[in-house]
């Protein structure tokens, strides 16, 4: 049996709050006796959502005062969100009372305030959003998703190097990396991607392809794609948007008589293909480069995507992949 691992759950974070991170840490809870989940929120407000339902055993309540709006500006949450759900779930990874914090907040605010209280890695300059995605066979991560807009070379080149310990944490001895580009050819993108690519060519200790373009991310071409935040989100946002589009599409197509005895005939492979390509089933974005695990929940997540968020988080945890990417950048 696995050690057990210790959580922080946001309670208050996300679109809906504790109606849906509350269902889900009770689901979760069950589904992984082994751990133990500590709720971080407004106490009243957390028991309301459980209702009649007793909180199981393996899941306590820490108490806040306040809460980051989703709307909130980054910066002014550093001045005066220390007594909120998400800097107190952060605090508690901090100082070692949990091993990993996943919150489904402000992204900004929860980049700022996790760099402020858990720190850096020494030797990386900013974190990095890091995210599975599934492909045609098995997953690529996508890094950085959101969390720093303007990126220099170098900084593409350390995404490039947090991601590939990720990718090997997960099962790839050699992860193939490339970069998100407008063109395949060599010389093709932008002054930085350029200056990127040199960079990654030059690192011996890359499996470095060249480029791809955004058709290819699905393909399964390469094990791990490096990006600016910028283009990271764009990308990551188009292709949830489209994954919804088919999934409404289909569905909508066998809403007529002959359409549902159709359905019926082909119903395993259309659900198995909603369990692949649903976004709710890889939910979790990781911040990679901290001092500590920390995954992003997205703001609008139902209840088995925050479990998913919060397995995501364990695993990371027993892996210790933030140890394994602060023991190779101590090595170069």
């Amino acid at each position: 049996m696995s050690a057990p691992i210790r959580l922080a759950l946001d309670a208050m974070s996300g679109d809906f709050g504790p109606r849906i991170t509350i269902p889900a840490a009770q689901k979760f809870a069950h589904r992984s006796p082994d751990s133990h989940l500590t709720l971080f929120g407004d106490a009243e407000a957390i028991k309301r959502a459980a209702g009649r339902t007793v909180l199981a055993d393996n899941i306590s309540i820490h108490p806040c005062r306040d809460v980051i709006a989703m709307d909130a500006e980054p910066r002014h949450t550093l001045r005066h969100g220390r007594e909120s759900s998400m800097w107190q779930a952060l605090q508690a990874l901090a100082d070692g009372r949990t091993q990993a914090c996943v919150s489904a907040g402000n992204s900004g605010a929860l980049m700022l305030i996790s760099r402020r209280v858990l720190g850096v890695i020494p030797g990386v300059e900013v974190p990095a959003f890091s995210k599975s995605m599934p492909v045609e066979s098995g997953y690529t991560l996508m890094l950085d998703l959101g969390g720093n807009l303007h990126c220099s070379a170098q900084q593409l080149l350390q995404f490039a190097r947090m991601g590939q310990i990720q990718a090997r944490a997960s099962g790839y001895d050699n992860p193939r990396i490339a970069l998100l580009n407008i063109g395949s050819e060599a010389g093709k993108g932008t002054r930085l991607i350029r200056e990127a690519a040199e960079l990654l060519e030059a690192a011996p200790e890359l499996n470095f392809q060249g480029s791809v373009e955004a058709d290819s991310i699905f393909t399964g071409s390469v094990e791990v794609i490096v990006c600016d935040g910028f283009s990271g989100n764009i990308a990551l946002k188009t292709s949830e948007g489209v994954a919804r589009v088919l999934g409404r599409r289909i569905q909508h197509s066998f809403s007529s008589f002959s359409g549902r005895v159709a359905g019926v005939l082909i119903w395993p492979i259309l659900r198995r293909w909603r369990q692949e390509f649903n976004p709710d089933a890889y939910n979790g974005a990781v911040l990679a480069g901290l001092n500590g695990v920390v995954v992003k929940s997205h703001g609008g997540a139902g209840v088995e995507a925050t479990i998913n968020a919060l397995e995501l988080a364990a695993q990371q945890a027993r892996r210790d992949v933030p140890g394994t990417i602060a023991n190779a950048v101590a090595a170069q």
